[in-house]
């Protein structure tokens, strides 16, 4: 109970602040049916609170009246539409959990109406502790539930909502939570490297390669490249896996890059061309005193799904073994939306997918000058489900929260850019495609703004 104490005294907090605020800064539209809809402002005017039921609700605190399980469907227009939020409170991830707190608090004041009201259980951060709070959403009469955060979560939360006829929108990033009554907003591998590989293909590229850890992570990539590749008219040369301790991943390297044969085709044509006196045959000796391998390698783009130091290194390797990352495009996921990795040559020129800038740094400020501290982890996937909810809510339908509202293929416009949900739980979204300059992370394709633009 003292953390929701806590957090309805943020939200008063927060009411007052972006209430002083809100005429000085609107930002830009908030999320919206993409397409189909007019913007809404993103800061309410400051105006008296207008709601007939809180905006923020408190476990337990609900009217006797509340039925106990089953979908919730309001009797009449002015009956609340109740959201809950299943995110960690306690324990080890409880910053996350807050931070997702405080963004859907955010899109509650900046898109709800009077009807929307955000109740907010903990999960504790653990299946068991998600399963007791689902019970508790359920019972208090939740339409839609929010989260959780952790794959385990989301599994062990499904059966409770599906048996209540309710729809979760899970903020885990593994695929197999999707699927009946589960939707997956998270950036989603799949659909990163879908788009990379279509941009790829748009450009030329046609021959791929994985370099990859044997972890999860790096499998799925590898999965995705082998469904979607073919699919788009290219080839799948090497997928190549390393341990994710790096131990291995010189002498992978090393084979992805045919390194051995390629150096002994050099010498093979270097003694045959030493036993030759005429002048064409001895400058040809001389251009080969360059070279360390003959030959390219069989593939023109690679995928590198890695971060940080092991990124690095893998890169520089690359040209190590003779792969001239100027003529084979080096392709990243979203773990290379990082600062600093222009400090490596090989990465320089590097192409990788992220949300859409422009409105991923605006929420960043707004959410900074609500909370006076930066979004962290899921932030934005809190922000982006609340808002979904509160447009939803507004349909006037008896039902907002039903799969073909949640799959409108038109989709939505969060502050990651568009999104839209799969029937089968699975979402897609458009991401810019950034590209690793000298001076940093440039866009050189900005991120479409509907789905008839997007390569879907």
């Amino acid at each position: 109970m003292p953390n929701y104490i806590r957090f309805l005294a943020r939200c008063v907090s927060l009411l007052t602040c972006l209430a002083a605020t809100a005429c000085a800064a609107p930002g830009p539209a908030a999320p919206k049916p993409a397409a189909k809809a007019p913007s809404a402002p993103i800061v309410a005017p400051a105006a008296p609170v207008r709601q007939t039921a809180p905006l923020v609700s408190t476990p337990g605190a609900l009217s006797p009246g509340a039925p106990a399980a089953g979908p919730r469907r309001p009797a009449d227009p002015a009956a609340p539409v109740r959201v809950g939020l299943l995110v960690p409170l306690s324990g080890a991830a409880q910053p996350t959990g807050q931070g997702i707190v405080n963004a859907a608090q955010l899109a509650l004041f900046e898109m709800g109406d009077e009807r929307l009201v955000l109740q907010v259980y903990d999960t504790q951060g653990t299946p068991e502790g998600a399963v007791q709070a689902a019970t508790e959403a359920v019972a208090e009469g939740v339409q839609l539930i929010l989260g959780p955060v952790f794959a385990a979560e989301v599994k062990a939360v499904a059966p409770v909502a599906q048996a209540a006829g309710l729809n979760v929108i899970g903020f885990s990033t593994d695929p197999s939570v999707a699927g009946n009554n589960v939707f997956a907003l998270s950036f989603l591998v799949e659909a990163q490297v879908r788009e990379m590989v279509a941009y790829a293909r748009e450009r030329g590229l046609s021959r791929f390669a994985v370099l990859a850890p044997d972890t999860a992570y790096g499998q799925a990539v590898a999965d995705t490249v082998r469904a979607v590749v073919p699919a788009s008219g290219g080839e799948v040369k090497q997928i190549a896996y390393y341990d994710p301790s790096g131990n291995n991943l010189e002498e992978v390297v090393r084979r992805l890059a045919d390194f051995d044969r390629r150096q002994a085709a050099l010498a093979e044509e270097r003694r045959a061309l030493a036993g030759k006196t005429d002048e064409v045959s001895q400058l040809a000796l001389k251009r080969l005193e360059r070279l360390e391998t003959l030959g390219e390698v069989e593939f023109d783009a690679i995928f590198l799904p890695e971060q940080g130091p092991r990124l690095t290194q893998a890169a520089t390797l690359l040209p190590f073994f003779d792969i001239d990352t100027g003529r084979v495009q080096l392709l990243g996921t979203m773990l290379w939306a990082t600062r600093g990795l222009e400090r490596e040559p090989a990465l320089v020129g590097g192409l990788y997918p992220a949300p859409a800038p422009e409105t991923s740094r605006d929420f960043a400020n707004r959410y900074r000058q609500a909370f006076g501290v930066a979004p962290g982890p899921l932030a934005n996937h809190g922000y982006d489900a609340m808002a979904l909810a509160a447009v939803l809510a507004r349909s006037g339908s008896a039902d907002p929260f039903r799969v073909a509202a949640l799959t409108d293929p038109a989709g939505f416009s969060g502050v990651d850019g568009i999104f839209r949900f799969r029937p089968n739980g699975l979402s897609e979204r458009s991401f810019a495609i950034m590209q690793i300059g000298k001076d940093g992370a440039e866009v050189v394709r900005a991120a479409p703004t509907s789905f008839q633009d997007a390569q879907f």
